[in-house]
């Protein structure tokens, strides 16, 4: 980067002799320039206080678009600073670019880069959310996004139960969402409750009007909400949270190197309700050609099949970890409702067929990044935002490039 330089000034000092006189270049005290310079600085910093103050704003009221426009605009002026091609006065000092960079507070800005993507959750346009990503992607800040978005990974797409236990090393049965209380983790609550209300009653604990109003009550709840009560009751539970966490960090790894922007992650049973999820957590994403496609009233198989291994990520990110799948019911009922959708509608053969071939393909996937689903776990159990947890998911994959 070329600094300007400063006009030489020529002072003639008194003649020696009669015959000879000595020219002496001497740069002149630029006490006038120096005196704007300090002003300008003076005007510069506060002005960019304000812009990255409004960034700030923005990003804490999720306000994508506003957020957007201005990271483009720092780029804008960027571009106009660094750009050797811009004529200057010579006459006046010109500070360094790099100074002038940091006067406008464009030095170090990545950590602020990244909570854009904080901004999505509240987003009504995807295409926003899109192009958000889109603009990380362009500055290198997300090399691993969409890294396998045009790749379908190679095997048979006929998958029968024997080449998915061959391939996962698990049955089909360890892949299948299973009912609250039938397997799992939440078998043992509900032998434990029945043995504690058989326990009561054997000490002569009359507890009938009680139970019968918690049975109620959880009627109710299933009913008119959802089950969303029993659900926040339940995250409570350890083993039960951490095993939510590894579905949607699942959902999350495997649609972002499918090239799938992320919206959120929500994890709040209540939070989950008011945006319209059925179930006890989910993971906002959006595939652009899948929506483009479906409006045009046509679905390819790439399409499709991406969609689909989105899907049923969380049930293989569970089989992964825990040997088996509880979670994915919802999962699995969003998939039947688009297949049926499909002209002409997928078989039941054939929609068991593509669910198996999904889970195998995201089953891999996730497998062979098993370093960066761990690490979207930790932050997702830490509270951490979406920009974090994918800024640890780029951090564990390029560690161990």
């Amino acid at each position: 980067m070329a600094l300007s330089s400063a006009s030489l000034w020529m002072k003639t000092f008194p003649p020696l002799s009669h015959q000879f006189s000595f020219p002496f270049p001497q740069t002149p005290p630029p006490r006038k320039e120096k005196t704007k310079l300090v002003h300008a600085n003076h005007r510069t910093r506060p002005r960019a206080l304000r812009e990255w103050q409004e960034y700030e704003d923005a990003v804490k009221r999720k306000d994508l678009a506003r957020a957007l426009r201005f990271l483009k605009s720092v780029e804008t002026k960027k571009s106009d600073i660094e750009d050797p091609t811009q004529p200057s006065n010579g006459s006046v000092l010109v500070e360094p670019a790099q100074s002038r960079l940091g006067e406008l507070g464009l030095v170090g800005r990545s950590e602020r880069d990244w909570e854009v993507l904080d901004t999505c959750l509240n987003a009504d346009d995807m295409s926003l959310v899109s192009t958000a990503y889109a603009y990380l992607k362009s500055r290198e800040f997300l090399p691993n996004f969409g890294k396998y978005s045009s790749i379908v990974l190679e095997g048979t797409r006929d998958v029968t139960p024997t080449v998915l236990t061959s391939s996962t090393g698990l049955e089909a049965s360890k892949l299948s969402p299973k009912k609250w209380g039938v397997s799992g983790s939440s078998r043992v609550v509900l032998v434990g409750f029945l043995g504690g209300v058989s326990f009561l009653l054997s000490r002569g604990i009359d507890i009938r009007t009680n139970l019968t109003a918690v049975l109620g009550l959880a009627f109710l709840d299933s009913i008119f909400l959802g089950g969303v009560c029993l659900a926040q009751i339940s995250s409570y539970w350890p083993p039960y949270k951490r095993r939510i966490l590894v579905h949607e960090a699942g959902h999350l790894l495997v649609a972002y190197l499918m090239g799938c922007p992320i919206r959120g992650v929500i994890l709040d049973p209540i939070v989950a309700m008011q945006v319209g999820i059925q179930g006890q957590a989910g993971t906002q994403f959006w595939d652009e050609k899948m929506s483009k496609e479906l409006a045009e009233g046509r679905l390819s198989g790439t399409a499709f099949d991406r969609y689909c291994m989105v899907l049923f990520a969380g049930i293989a990110a569970e089989a992964l970890v825990y040997g088996e799948a509880e979670g994915g019911e919802n999962d699995e009922n969003l998939f039947r409702s688009i297949c049926l959708l499909l002209q002409p509608p997928l078989s039941i053969a054939q929609m068991s067929n593509q669910a198996r071939w999904s889970v195998v393909q995201s089953y891999n996937l996730l497998k062979w990044h098993k370093h960066a689903h761990q690490a979207a776990v930790k932050a997702l159990q830490t509270g951490a935002s979406l920009s974090v947890v994918i800024r640890r998911i780029e951090e564990a994959m390029s560690s161990r490039k």
